[in-house]
């Protein structure tokens, strides 16, 4: 059984005060709070370790290059890579499908190709589709949601011809915590002969993942949303799409040779890491790893999900509160309400030491899917707590009264 107080205590920025009120933190989502164990390796990495790695020949380098592949090894342990060599840095999600976007994509797509992408994505995983696009010929093709709020499987069925190359979908949605059929997804597009890129920003956070198991091609995800710090991130490939893939960034480390009649680059991963890596990012996300490890997940998961659900009986009693795309056992819940704009609502808890994100949460397509301009996501971490959700649901309350 979880102790919930006892995690808690281990999260020195829970411990403050927002507006003369205890913070009640509920934008997870957007990116965890920290816990001791990750500040304090980030903390010893400046203060005794700092150097850079993979060059130089003194201790300091020494070590720092150890802990640094270290974490590699234990990402591709915790996400069940085949190979170390297939974990490649980045600074979050968002850079991971940008180099996926123009490397492998620019490289192979024609013009008439098409990539299949969902309509509930983030803009991190439409944009860089655009943007490929119009640099090869190549065409985006829209996966429309459910009047649910759910993947349509049936449409991508449909849409799948000999043209799909790519389909790209999120594990969990940002907006409503909706779990995408990745599976089914994966096995049918690789059917069709299209290449499977799985945003796992969300997703990692709340479900054990194999890459053995799952066959994504490409799957990626940041550290912030992990109880790890910001600016580090995660894109697996398989072994061999990722030799076959040209590098996008050119710098330092990620060459073998350079001349001025031709450079040779490293070999995986290398070859996609140019210059100085975020060495303390990377020790800090295997602190987290490990941190997150010693509890069972399907106890943080229940626990998660206990508080969703309770917050959305308490929010389906609330007049003129509407709930949009609500999937049990989820870790959000995104809401509008009548004639209210979503900032308003969220000022108002802010003042109470209420921390919800407010917006169109860089989900465009899926905010015109649903007809609203913007709404309030309620997202849950392992450290909240019943009692959190208590005061949350009276200070809505207490908003909406007031609007």
């Amino acid at each position: 059984m979880l102790d919930i107080e006892l995690i808690r205590n281990q999260f020195p920025a829970l411990m403050q005060q927002v507006n003369d009120q205890a913070l009640i933190y509920l934008d997870s989502a957007a990116t965890t709070q920290k816990p001791q164990a990750v500040i304090d390796s980030i903390t010893h990495y400046y203060s005794s370790q700092n150097a850079n790695v993979h060059r130089g020949s003194h201790s300091l380098t020494a070590h720092a290059t150890t802990q640094f592949e270290q974490a590699r090894e234990c990402v591709a342990d915790y996400i069940g890579a085949q190979s170390s060599k297939e974990i490649i840095w980045t600074r979050g999600a968002t850079e991971a499908l940008n180099l996926i976007a123009q490397t492998y994509a620019r490289s192979t797509l024609q013009v008439g190709d098409e990539i299949l992408v969902s309509e509930m994505e983030h803009h991190a995983n439409i944009v860089p589709w655009q943007i490929v696009a119009e640099q090869t010929g190549a065409k985006v093709v829209k996966v429309p949601m459910t009047a649910n709020g759910e993947f349509d499987f049936d449409t991508f069925t449909t849409l799948l011809s000999e043209k799909t190359k790519i389909v790209a979908l999120a594990q969990i949605t940002n907006v409503t915590g909706c779990r995408q059929p990745i599976e089914q997804v994966i096995e049918t597009a690789h059917q069709h002969g299209a290449v499977i890129v799985v945003d796992g920003a969300q997703g990692i956070v709340h479900e054990s993942v194999n890459m053995q198991q799952l066959n994504a091609d490409f799957y990626v995800f940041s550290g912030h949303k992990l109880y790890a710090p910001a600016g580090i991130g995660v894109l697996y490939g398989k072994l061999a799409l990722l030799e076959a893939m040209p590098p996008w960034h050119g710098g330092g480390k990620m060459v073998s040779k350079v001349s001025f009649e031709g450079t040779t680059f490293s070999e995986l991963p290398g070859k996609f890491e140019a210059g100085t890596p975020n060495v303390a990012g990377a020790i800090a996300l295997k602190a987290a790893i490990n941190w997150l490890q010693q509890f069972d997940q399907r106890a943080v998961e229940q626990h998660i999900h206990h508080l969703q659900q309770k917050t959305y009986n308490a929010l389906s009693n609330i007049e003129d509160i509407q709930v949009l795309g609500y999937q049990a056992n989820a870790s959000v819940i995104t809401f509008v309400m009548d004639g209210v704009h979503h900032q308003d609502i969220a000022t108002l808890l802010d003042q109470q030491g209420i921390a919800v994100r407010a917006g169109h949460h860089c989900a465009h397509p899926l905010m015109d899917a649903f007809g609203v301009k913007g709404t309030v996501r309620i997202s849950f971490g392992l450290y909240n707590t019943e009692e959190e959700v208590d005061l949350l649901i009276a200070a809505i309350e207490k908003a909406v009264d007031m609007l």
